[in-house]
């Protein structure tokens, strides 16, 4: 596993509630902004030095516009927070991890141990991923 801590956000208090990607440009002291799928992203990536906290919705697990929008984010350069919310499953976690995202506030709680053995899943990847591992032809290519 990476050296990011993968944290789960279900009980912590909100301190500075994420506002809509449409009422953000609006929101001229806003640090946190909620991605819903049909959002576009790229419409953050000006404003990304004054976001410390991206939530990527996941309304249904089927739905998987959201890894789009975190992986942009990041191989933009976003280093805040991603988290992950809404329908968010066991079977999701190692995906989501590849493709940025380092919190999750579950609408379900997940078990611990289940949601860790997920992460430790797959230590090597065949694509690029946005966690910062490398992948398997590039460890035996150079």
């Amino acid at each position: 596993m990476s050296d990011v801590q993968f944290r789960f956000r279900d009980d912590e208090p909100v301190s500075d509630p994420a506002v809509t990607v449409g009422s953000f440009a609006d929101q001229t002291n806003a640090t946190a902004v909620r991605v819903e799928p049909g959002d576009d992203a790229r419409e953050l990536l000006p404003h990304l030095d004054r976001l410390r906290l991206i939530e990527v919705n996941f309304p249904a697990w089927t739905d998987g516009r959201g890894y789009s929008s975190a992986r942009v984010l990041r191989e933009a350069g976003f280093t805040g927070e991603i988290r992950a919310v809404g329908d968010v499953v066991i079977d999701m976690l190692s995906h989501l991890k590849r493709c940025g995202f380092d919190a999750y506030a579950p609408e379900k709680p997940l078990n611990p141990a289940d949601a860790q053995a997920a992460f430790d899943r797959w230590a090597d990847v065949y694509q690029a991923t946005a966690d910062g591992r490398q992948p398997i032809w590039a460890k035996r290519h150079g």
